[in-house]
């Protein structure tokens, strides 16, 4: 297979973003959805709606989330509505909380193992292409977040996140986290549902990781710790999972101390497996060429 070509970027600005999807040489053509993560009330670390205005303008874009599975201020519609508003995203931009309304948007799952199909906000129905903007950084129980995750959960609506988590047994949030799967079985199935978005969008999009607040804690804890390394950069590409492993390289590679903490995370979850389950499905390439972006 033909590496991937992940663009980088060391300078974080909101300009830089735009520049780094123009080195794409792709237009996602008609109606944009443009996925972010709004972040958990209390969160510190999320990106915030001001530093996605220039990106999201400039592909015509509607913010676009979901409900969470998880005890917090996200996992009703009526709360996630009232955070989004205090988090100032619909004060800037259009925001679509896909799964506001059901019932869910059920699509297969090519070659899955541990599920079948994906539950995804409805309204993803009335997108033809998809920008996943994401913040990369730790995860608690995912080890890392970034475009894989962005996709899977991300894309899921409440009962799909639940779906997920729990490998195609639960789709119920609040008995889910007594009795969870295997880790593994876990990791490939965020694999499998990022997966079946692919799937749906056949081509029509494209992934920009950006590299900064590097907490170990993803944006959905409202107790998160602060970042433990220095900002490294953005990067975009066309294949998520090329651009996952090059946010896992430039972190191995980088100097930077507080790398050891966020490799623990990583590792201790066993989160490059994700990227690994998602090569076998044939999702992208792990190998790449990353380009240097001035």
């Amino acid at each position: 297979m033909e590496k991937s070509k992940v663009y980088f970027c060391k300078e974080i600005t909101p300009e830089n973003i735009v520049k780094m999807y123009k080195a794409l040489g792709k237009e996602l053509p008609g109606k944009v959805a443009v996925k972010v993560h709004s972040g958990e009330e209390g969160n510190q670390n999320y990106l915030r709606p001001e530093f996605m205005k220039k990106i999201v303008e400039y592909v015509n874009g509607t913010i676009v989330e979901c409900n969470t599975a998880y005890g917090g201020e996200r996992n009703t519609t009526e709360k996630h509505l009232k955070t989004i508003e205090k988090h100032g995203w619909n004060k800037i931009f259009d925001v679509d909380l896909m799964d506001e309304e059901g019932p869910d948007k059920v699509i297969p799952v090519p070659k899955g193992k541990h599920l079948k199909e994906d539950y995804l906000g409805k309204n993803i129905e009335n997108y033809d292409s998809m920008l996943v903007l994401s913040h990369f950084k730790g995860h608690p129980m995912g080890g890392f977040g970034g475009a894989l995750k962005q996709l899977s959960i991300g894309c899921a609506s409440s009962e799909g996140k639940a779906w997920i988590h729990s490998a195609g047994t639960n789709k119920d949030q609040y008995t889910l986290w007594d009795n969870l799967p295997a880790q593994d079985d876990f990791l490939e199935s965020m694999s499998e549902a990022a997966s079946a978005v692919v799937n749906y969008f056949k081509g029509n999009m494209a992934f920009i990781n950006v590299m900064a607040n590097m907490s170990v804690d993803c944006d959905c804890c409202a107790v998160a710790e602060d970042p433990c390394m220095k900002d490294i950069g953005i990067l975009s590409s066309l294949d998520p999972i090329a651009i996952d492993q090059a946010c896992i390289d430039l972190v191995n590679k980088s100097d930077d101390p507080g790398k050891e903490h966020f490799l623990e995370r990583v590792n201790s979850r066993h989160g490059t497996h994700t990227i690994d389950y998602a090569y076998e499905l044939g999702l992208g390439n792990k190998e790449y060429e990353l380009i240097i972006v001035e």
